[in-house]
């Protein structure tokens, strides 16, 4: 890792506030005043099972949401920009540049028919203007960053060349290619074999040590919460029902709903508090 920079972010010193109502047409709300926190320089988990609305959150965050079907009601405060108001030429500029997206699928979320140096350069120029060197640079930097091959053999390979989990590499390395404050990954481990999804959580881990970049990492999966979160914030029926530290939460569940995650998977306290602890 390039610049070994001591995390900066410190307890109360908010990156991202936002509380959130947002429904499709006459159906339930989807999320109904859903109040979420993210600190400077933390890793925040956030927990749900498939439908609670974890990945509506995201889209809302990045301003990715339908307008004209979805509406949403409160408030998005991201280092002081309005985001829940902002106009799309304002997004485009915070998209990629100051908040980045890290997607379950990553041989989908690569475009089949382009080299991996032309998708990495198309990334770095939507956000950056400089010379060919630059550019270069910047991407090579990204590649060693995450563990991969910075030279021009790896970078003529197209998504279909390489591994699920080096796909999955090439996205977090094109999300961190202009040093976002915010990452979000939203289910980024969940097509990854077991040893491939513990290589991406330490290296989710160690970007957030190594650069202060704050992480919401969405999840159904405890375990890999436990391993690399500071926090946990757990979504049921479009509510935050509970949040805390994830030691606490995990090994003194309060609210019901958490108590039967906790139930189903009855490893949990003592896996949490021996990771907890190691971080």
């Amino acid at each position: 890792m390039e610049g070994d920079t001591v995390n900066s972010g410190g307890q109360g010193d908010v990156l991202l506030s936002a509380c959130l109502t947002i429904t499709y047409g006459d159906k339930p709300p989807v999320l109904q005043n859903a109040e979420l926190e993210i600190q400077r320089g933390e890793v925040l988990g956030l927990i749900g099972q498939s439908g609670s609305g974890k990945s509506t959150l995201a889209m809302a965050i990045l301003g990715l949401l339908d307008r004209r079907k979805a509406q949403a009601h409160g408030k998005i405060d991201f280092n002081g920009n309005d985001l829940l108001n902002a106009r799309d030429k304002e997004m485009r500029e915070l998209r990629g540049r100051k908040i980045a997206l890290v997607l379950q699928s990553p041989l989908s979320s690569l475009n089949p028919a382009l080299r991996i140096r032309t998708q990495l350069s198309e990334a770095w120029r939507a956000h950056a203007a400089g010379s060919k060197a630059d550019c270069e640079k910047a991407i090579r930097t990204a590649l060693e960053n995450v563990s991969l091959p910075a030279g021009d053999e790896f970078l003529r390979k197209y998504p279909s060349q390489m591994s699920v989990g080096q796909a999955q590499r090439v996205l977090i390395a094109m999300a961190i290619l202009h040093r976002p404050e915010l990452l979000i990954a939203d289910e980024a481990t969940s097509a990854l074999d077991v040893i491939t999804q513990s290589e991406i959580l330490d290296l989710f881990r160690s970007l957030n040590r190594s650069t202060g970049m704050a992480i919401l990492y969405i999840s159904h999966d405890l375990a890999s919460v436990a391993g690399i979160c500071d926090r946990i914030a757990i979504l049921h029926c479009g509510h935050i029902v509970e949040e805390g530290p994830t030691t606490a939460v995990l090994t003194n569940p309060s609210h019901e709903y958490t108590k039967r995650l906790m139930t189903a998977m009855p490893q949990m306290p003592r896996v949490a508090t021996a990771q907890a602890a190691a971080r």
